[in-house]
């Protein structure tokens, strides 16, 4: 991901923020009891097409039209940036399904044929086209996210609310917003806020070296979802992931969606192993991460 992404970070202050006011009654609403169970936390890249990770994170010998299957195993969840260039067909959502685990849930891109265009194809065909496909995912559908372009500004707050009006809240839905109006005040970005709350949709936090802003902190439904784009697993990227595991405690949500982004995703599964090694010795939350292939042993000579 090259949204907001530095070559020089050396004077970037990591520190996550603290949470906003409005996000204590929310949390008091959303998060789970003590006797409610754990969190469940879903662990992602950005895509399983990735023969560089053959011998460490698939089978050495692995095939590509296998790659699903591998991913699955390794991960719960992906970040489907392949629907945002294009509507999958009911056959092909049957065979993502089909080839995932039963734990595994997708988070698929709202196509850029609805969200970059002026009027977010309200009411739109297409609108009703990709949810009646992705609908398919059934139990595995986790939660899907609307990326609005960097143009999108706060003054079209009232066409976003419409749209999130017309999206079913059977299928869970988070928006990450990138154009800077949208932060320039509190009085704005709680606007925005109170507009996701009211349609039980998450606020998209990025976390990200040029874009500080856009590390907002707040929670707007049950569940959040987190784009954590890493400096090729620079000292920094396990500081701020051991952040992560700590508010993510505190807002103990039902459940959170965690996307460790590594340039060209080939360090992705490193990062999210680490993030998964240290919550599963936490022990507050349910995790799945990676896991390094056994490498087959090697003969020994005859002679």
């Amino acid at each position: 991901m090259k949204f907001g992404k530095l070559t020089d970070i050396s004077n970037v202050n990591f520190r996550i923020p603290d949470d906003p006011v409005s996000n204590h009654a929310r949390i008091d609403r959303y998060q789970l009891g003590e006797n409610d169970g754990k969190p469940q936390l879903y662990l992602g890249a950005t895509g399983w097409s990735m023969p560089e990770w053959k011998g460490k994170w698939y089978p050495e010998k692995a095939r590509q039209a296998d790659f699903l299957l591998h991913y699955g195993k390794q991960f719960n969840t992906i970040e489907l940036n392949t629907t945002h260039y294009r509507i999958p067909t009911p056959q092909l959502v049957e065979k993502w399904y089909n080839n995932t685990p039963a734990d595994f849930r997708f988070c698929p891109k709202v196509p850029q044929t609805i969200s970059h265009v002026n009027s977010l194809d309200i009411g739109g065909e297409t609108t009703k086209l990709f949810i009646r496909n992705i609908a398919g995912m059934k139990e595995k559908y986790g939660c899907g996210f609307i990326q609005l372009p960097p143009y999108f500004d706060s003054s079209r707050l009232e066409l976003l609310d419409r749209f999130l009006k017309g999206w079913p809240q059977l299928l869970p839905l988070a928006v990450e917003v990138r154009h800077p109006s949208w932060f320039a005040d509190q009085a704005t970005t709680e606007n925005l806020m109170n507009t996701l709350a009211a349609h039980h949709a998450a606020a998209v936090i990025t976390d990200v070296s040029g874009r500080r802003d856009v590390l907002h902190m707040y929670v707007t439904a049950p569940r959040t979802m987190i784009r954590f784009v890493g400096n090729g697993l620079h000292e920094t990227d396990f500081l701020r992931l051991m952040d992560w595991t700590g508010r993510l405690k505190k807002w103990r949500l039902p459940e959170a969606y965690i996307f460790p982004h590594q340039p060209d995703n080939i360090l992705a599964p490193d990062a999210t192993a680490w993030l998964n090694t240290s919550l599963q010795q936490q022990g507050w939350a349910e995790s799945r991460g990676p896991r390094e292939v056994e490498k087959p042993a090697e003969q020994g000579s005859l002679f």
